[in-house]
């Protein structure tokens, strides 16, 4: 099973920018997808960026982060980043790293890190 640390969350000003980092250990084979996901107070937890992992490690996101967010990994520390720029109030959530294992059909979650958005 793989196991997922999250890492870089914090208080952030509206406009202001923060990297999440998600460090994949433990049996790392047959990653297809890296994800990030949130949620928010009273809220359902939403899909935020998704990268396959290919040779092309493309790309998807939700509406609210396109042209704010942007997801990456390296294949070489096993680890997935979140870059957030221009943050919002409404950004505010707790961030979740997730991981698809095709090979196993294998679903992981990470513990989560708090964002905070507010002047």
């Amino acid at each position: 099973q793989v196991q997922l640390v999250e890492s870089g969350g914090g208080s952030v000003q509206p406009g202001g920018s923060l990297r999440l980092s998600c460090a994949a250990s433990g049996r790392v084979d047959g990653i297809h997808t890296m994800a990030w996901y949130r949620q928010a107070p009273g809220k359902e937890r939403e899909l935020v960026a998704q990268i396959t992992v290919t040779s092309d490690d493309r790309t998807n996101y939700a509406d609210p982060v396109k042209g704010r967010f942007t997801i990456s990994r390296d294949n070489a520390k096993n680890t997935v980043y979140l870059q957030m720029n221009s943050l919002k109030p409404e950004d505010t959530a707790v961030y979740y790293c997730n991981v698809y294992q095709w090979k196993y059909g294998m679903n992981s979650w990470g513990k989560g890190t708090l964002v905070t958005v507010s002047s």
